[in-house]
């Protein structure tokens, strides 16, 4: 390369003969009347006509330049007139934005001074120059479609973090986010924008109007009668939010949307636009003409066809346009307006690009004839002008635009030098070329054609019992089917049009991929790879430019292509090496986490920060992989070191960031190169290699250069006859399993951590419109059953319905075509298989991994992290258009995940935070499956992890929460994965973690019965503590529910405190949860509560009894104070109701007296109705009946008991004033109302329990002896004295001294040490 930067000073190859003016008679090639006749042809005078041309001179080369200087300059005096000062306007040309002094706020200034991005609350900047008279124009390209104003402003508007363009009298502005115009005061204004779309701001100072156009179309005169004369001059101004950017374009580059009429803030280059648009015509005129020199004539022959060839006559005259036509070509507006369209025009007739090698041809002609530096700067601003004219096209039907343009940048590609250059210095490090990867998603359905696409739109109609929408229902009538059909064949077309962009943008990354042009230099792969590690570490680090991040929607887009580019080529090297792995089953060996040959960032390991392992695991990794680590180069850094260093030495270090004045640093994507932080730790350590084939002695070791990611080489990465490359210190027990290109492992641990990143928060985020979808077509349906129950009379009534529901079809209409574009980019079954192979890549990896013992904890944590993310996406996000049970091979690779969840669930190898938290919350996958093969060990760990967790009480405290939650069982009245009573709730909405899908593993159930049954110790610990916990948690919802309740009667106005409210709302959930864990275990393990041989039975089960009592005392009351917060209908306490809690309590009744053995029955009935807080009338509720007026004193009796902690912490229930709320006379809680998740047998065994107390009621009261005060126990007064302490002989009833032993050893009166406990009888004479 000769020269590099964009320059024009340097001196230019001359390609004139030196012996044309010896020679008068021939050309070395062809004869001096033919190259004339040749010359002229190409070079047509403007001035001569026909008839006059064989008057016409003889023309040679060496006449050509002086001829050529003559055509240019033609019109040269007119195009001088027109590049006069224009009159109304006033400020420097060329137009960019005012860094030094018009600006408000902090932001981000592209180095070109037209990007620029918010970084302060609302931020506002202007342009240098201003206009007074006349007609202008220019284009806002928009790269996010937060909150901005854009517009104009004067001088003497002052702008603050508060007041932006449009909010002071002199300044006027459009605000597509929020559909409105301002001027001081708003009103609705245009259509709402997205990025991608080009807002053009044209202002008339002759008439006084200002219009906005948004992609060429009026959005009306948005106003008029603006301020205008002497003293008044207006400025493109714009004030924008945190993190939103758009570009400007003043006319540096040429409008997308001329308006007629108006006239761009800069001047475009005309007279050099003229004579660039000659010089094409010229070029034209070469590839179109053929010599023959054997008949001495000129042919007319196709351009398409042409070839560079070795003919001097053709070169030379080439060499002589290019003279003049190179310089040009390094200015973005005429490369934009001519080499583009030039291009473009190329390609114009379809087909493969392979078919038009035109381009190819004149690729090479430019690296033959431009100098280097000018052909560098040409093609960097051809791709610039392709991506931004990708990027800002309009969503047409055939998407044409798209195609367009991709078509031309695989055909620049497609060329080997031009491919490596722009590799190597502009696609990563100038442009965001990401962008060439993403599909926008339109946000105007009508203008993105979708209406000609998708004519027929249909949405869900028909709902199951918890609201979901059921896709082919057997109750479908044929118009519905008809519909529904009708849609899912537009789907399809819209399908069939992506797929072309889609291929086409998998062809580019094919080409950057390519390991067959390393003939020259480098191979294309190993470029891309290199900076895809920097692309990587820009988003993984982020410190220095927080809006460096690439968008999540356009990782998306990149991470599905990347995959399928990665598969094909490794099956295709797969091919050529048949014993190697194929795609299906590919894996990251474990030696890339340890070896130091790709570099992790900063990015967590499972087993803590990498320096740590470094030092406390060398020795594993001389024994077990060969590679030591040199003592004397560690540092022992942290990463506050890291920190330190990076602030103190950013100028030392190559890729620190700069210190910049003025105007705030560019990120990568908007301009230069914004180099990442060096290798944190691998740098800082030499590895060496020991042969594992021979004995291992001092002189077989082998330093490995650990280099920074842009200067490693092919060699480095794929490795040599003696050097592993990638793969160095593979294990010393482990297979040699032969892999394909080992740089497509790295690029696939890539792919990996870039889901990590932000693919998966990305593919959550985007099913807001399928849910927006079923809430509409939920409250479509509901209208429409109103509009049949409306009277006839009630006509006003009708018409409201009406409209609502004209209203709902319109944005059901829409949005149902916006969910086709959605599910075919993003939730179609090709993503979902993509999202379903990395996932199994994620198992395989780690399983391989695990197999290298204590060197597992170098696993970066993500890979554990986005197996189970990738799970469950695949199970919520792609349904119910697909379904997860029809992937290939679904049961056994959720088995294989459950495995792996179950053996690390408390893998002593994973320190990290994040990944213990992350295992425990994903852990539903073991029990959400019934399948066989699980590891039982492993689940057994599990299970017994969570016994020690309740024993130690961490669940309520830690984020574990959700994982024990799981434990629940499937109980009672639960067969909902949402609550009845919040069916027509948004899930968002929801103030409760998400229900697990009830009836889990089988196999999970018959391991935690094992160790109940075998740990009995163990069991009473568990259960004590469940029950310590539900006392604590039902209390405090209790005295939580007292203060809102007292908030809510003062006459004042109050307001709760929302984490009051949600603080209430969980323990509520709690409570139920842990109610659903005692069912679950009665009907596992019922014998510990009804055997009562063993010692802490009876104990267990008189506090389970006091606490159910408890809870149904102060649920079923009438007119509580449970009923009166419920119906308050507080936002956040939506499910606090009667239903949960109730249903969970009557499971357990159901189990310990119907469905446990009937000798431990008798027993369980005898507890219950001991308890002093039983009500019969609690029980009599469940099922409607045995309503009593409140006040009764049975109804009061169950306030004034109050057992144990709870009567600490729980204050009696406020009596109803006459203006509080509570249930209406008449109207109680009822099983037999919710038919739908209450079987007819549930119903028959509440009645039983019902029939069963009552009798046993009246046989305890028939037989109950009166007992004296004398002989009740000191502690609780409720039962008798039934035992006596060793050796200080004091008394009490054994459910107390029982309960206090479990926790305390000293005697209650006396303190004490409690040395054993006998059975005490109050003797006869007593």
């Amino acid at each position: 390369m000769s020269s590099k930067g964009g320059g024009t000073s340097l001196t230019r190859r001359s390609y004139r003969l030196s012996t044309d003016i010896d020679k008068t008679k021939a050309t070395g090639i062809i004869n001096e009347k033919l190259l004339s006749d040749y010359l002229h042809h190409v070079f047509p005078s403007t001035n001569q006509g026909p008839a006059v041309a064989p008057l016409r001179n003889s023309l040679g080369f060496q006449d050509l330049s002086s001829h050529i200087d003559r055509l240019l300059s033609e019109g040269e005096v007119f195009e001088e007139i027109k590049d006069e000062p224009v009159d109304g306007r006033l400020g420097p040309q060329p137009v960019v934005l005012d860094h030094t002094s018009g600006f408000e706020g902090l932001l981000f200034v592209d180095d070109d001074l037209l990007g620029v991005i918010g970084h302060s609350n609302f931020s506002s900047i202007r342009a240098t120059t201003c206009v007074y008279k006349g007609k202008w124009e220019y284009e806002v390209l928009i790269s996010s479609q937060g909150l901005m104003q854009i517009g104009w402003c004067t001088l003497n508007c002052h702008f603050n973090q508060e007041e932006g363009v449009g909010d002071t009298p002199d300044s006027y502005a459009y605000d597509g986010n929020r559909v409105r115009k301002w001027n001081v005061t708003t009103t609705n204004y245009g259509k709402s924008w997205a990025a991608g779309d080009i807002v053009s701001c044209l202002i008339d100072l002759d008439e006084g109007t200002i219009t906005f156009c948004l992609n060429g179309q009026s959005l009306g005169t948005a106003f008029t009668d603006i301020k205008t004369g002497p003293g008044v001059a207006y400025f493109p101004a714009i004030s924008l939010s945190f993190k939103e950017s758009v570009a400007f374009n003043f006319g540096s580059r040429p409008l997308r949307y001329p308006a007629e009429g108006y006239l761009p803030l800069q001047d475009p280059p005309i007279t050099e636009l003229t004579k660039a648009h000659k010089l094409l015509g010229y070029i034209k005129n070469i590839l179109s003409t053929t010599i023959d020199t054997q008949e001495d004539r000129l042919v007319e022959s196709d351009s398409a066809t042409w070839s560079l060839c070795g003919d001097t006559t053709i070169l030379v005259t080439l060499a002589h346009v290019f003279n003049y036509f190179a310089p040009l070509m390094c200015k973005v507006y005429l490369v934009e307006d001519v080499l583009m369209n030039f291009f473009l025009g190329i390609l114009e007739g379809g087909g493969s690009v392979s078919e038009h090698p035109l381009i190819q041809q004149l690729l090479d002609l430019f690296w033959l004839i431009m100098e280097d530096y000018e052909v560098n700067e040409c093609l960097k601003q051809l791709m610039m002008s392709l991506l931004r004219a990708y990027r800002f096209s309009p969503i047409i039907p055939d998407l044409g635009f798209q195609v367009h343009y991709l078509r031309l940048t695989t055909a620049i590609l497609h060329h080997e030098k031009s491919r490596k250059y722009l590799l190597n210095y502009v696609l990563f490090d100038v442009l965001r070329s990401v962008v060439f990867f993403y599909i926008k998603t339109p946000l105007r359905v009508k203008e993105a054609g979708l209406e000609e696409l998708i004519p027929t739109t249909w949405w869900p109609t028909h709902f199951d019992k918890e609201g979901k929408a059921e896709r082919e229902p057997k109750d479908e009538s044929a118009d519905e089917r008809v519909r529904r059909r009708a849609y899912d064949r537009g789907c399809q077309r819209l399908k069939k049009r992506i797929e072309v962009v889609e291929e086409l943008q998998v062809q580019i990354l094919k080409l950057l991929l390519s390991n067959n042009d390393k003939a020259t230099s480098e191979a294309s792969r190993y470029i891309f790879l290199n900076k895809f590690r920097k692309f990587l570490q820009e988003n993984a680090s982020n410190r220095g430019h927080p809006t460096a991040l690439c968008p999540p929607e356009y990782m998306v887009c990149f991470l599905h292509r990347l995959i399928a580019a990665v598969r094909s080529c490794w099956d295709e090297g797969q091919k050529k090496r048949p014993g190697s792995i194929k795609s299906e089953e590919a894996f990251i060996p474990a030696q890339l986490f340890f070896n130091g040959k790709v570099d992790y960032f900063d990015l967590q390991r499972l087993g803590g920060l990498l320096s740590h392992l470094k030092k406390t695991l060398k020795d594993d990794l001389a024994s077990r992989a060969n590679i030591i680590i040199d003592p004397a180069e560690i540092q022992a850094t942290s990463m506050d070191d890291l920190d330190e260093d990076e602030e103190t030495g950013a100028a030392q270090r190559p890729g620190g960031a700069a210190a910049v004045s003025g105007t705030l640093g560019r990120p990568s994507w908007l301009s230069s190169p914004t180099l990442g932080r060096a290798n944190r730790f691998l740098s800082t350590a030499a590895v060496s290699l020991m042969t594992p084939r021979r004995p291992l002695t001092q002189q077989e070791k082998v330093k490995v250069r650990t280099l920074a990611v842009e200067q490693r080489t092919e060699e480095d990465i794929e490795g040599s006859h003696s050097n592993d490359g990638l793969l160095l210190g593979r294990l010393i027990d482990e297979p040699d399993q032969q892999v394909a290109d080992k740089s497509l492992l790295e690029i696939l641990d890539g792919i990996v951590m870039m889901y990590n990143l932000s693919v998966h928060q990305q593919l959550g985020k985007m099913v807001v419109v399928s849910d927006d979808v079923h809430e509409y077509a939920m409250a479509q349906k509901d209208t429409e059953e109103k509009i049949t129950r409306c009277p006839a009379q009630r006509m006003d009534i009708l018409d409201e319905l009406q409209k609502s529901q004209k209203v709902f079809s319109e944005k059901l209409n829409h949005l149902s075509r916006r969910l086709a574009w959605i599910n075919t980019t993003i939730y179609s079954k090709e993503k979902m298989l993509d999202i379903y192979w990395l996932l199994c890549v994620c198992i395989r990896t780690i399983k391989h991994a695990d197999n290298s013992g204590s060197l597992f904890a170098f696993m970066p944590e993500f890979y554990l992290n986005v197996a189970m993310n990738a799970y469950s996406a695949l199970k919520n996000y792609f349904s119910p258009s697909h379904s997860m049970e029809e992937l290939p091979g679904y049961e056994e690779t959720l088995t294989q995940l459950a495995a792996i969840l179950a053996k690390h669930f408390a893998d002593p190898r994973i320190v990290g935070t994040g990944a213990h938290t992350h295992t425990h919350t994903h852990t539903h996958t073991l029990i959400s499956v019934s399948h066989q093969g699980y590891n039982s060990l492993g689940l057994s760990v599990v299970v017994q992890f969570y016994f020690v967790s309740f024993i130690q009480f961490e669940f309520v405290f830690q984020s574990e929460f959700a994982s024990f939650v799981c434990c629940q069982g499937c109980g009672f009245g639960y067969r909902y994965t949402r609550l009845p009573t919040l069916l027509k709730t948004k899930p968002e909405d929801m103030n409760l973690p998400s229900l697990q899908k009830p009836c889990p593993s089988l196999l999970l159930q018959r391991h935690m019965a094992e160790l109940l049954n075998t740990d009995k110790e163990m069991a009473a610990s568990f259960l004590n503590s469940v029950l310590n916990q539900l006392n604590w948690a039902f209390s405090e919802f209790i005295g939580m529910i007292q203060e809102i309740q007292q908030a809510a009667e003062r006459p004042e106005r109050n307001f709760v405190d929302a984490r009051q409210l949600k603080v209430c709302a969980t323990c509520f959930d709690l409570s139920v949860s842990l109610l659903r864990v005692l069912e679950m275990t009665v009907t596992l393990v019922p014998e510990i509560f009804l055997d009562w041989s063993r010692p802490s039975a009876e104990l267990l089960l008189r506090r389970l009894a006091q606490l159910l009592n408890q809870v149904l005392n102060r649920v079923t009351a009438e007119k509580n104070l449970f009923d009166r917060v419920v119906n308050l209908r507080l936002p956040g306490l939506e499910s606090v109701d009667h239903y949960p809690i109730l249903v969970a309590v009557t499971g357990i009744l159901v189990q310990i007296l119907l469905d446990g053995d009937r000798q431990g029955t008798s027993p369980a009935a005898s507890v219950l109705l001991a308890d002093p807080c039983f009500q019969l009338h609690s029980i009599q509720y469940l099922l409607g009946e045995g309503a009593e007026p409140p006040g009764s004193s049975s109804s009061m009796s169950s306030t004034r008991h109050v057992v144990g902690a709870l009567s600490s912490s729980v204050a009696p229930p406020l009596p109803l004033t006459s203006g509080s709320s509570g249930q209406s006379e008449g109207k109680h809680f009822s099983l037999q109302a919710y038919s739908d998740y209450i079987t007819e047998e549930e119903k028959h065994r509440v009645e039983q329990v019902l029939q069963l107390l009552t009798e046993e009621s009246k046989k305890a009261a028939a037989s109950t002896a009166p007992t004296s005060e004398e002989d009740l126990c000191p502690i609780c007064y409720a039962h008798s004295i039934s035992a006596v302490f060793r050796p200080c002989s004091h008394k009490s009833c054994k459910a107390c001294i029982n309960q206090h032993l479990m926790n305390n050893k000293d005697c209650f009166f006396c303190k004490a040490t409690i040395t054993g406990v006998d059975d005490y009888t109050k003797s006869s004479t007593t």
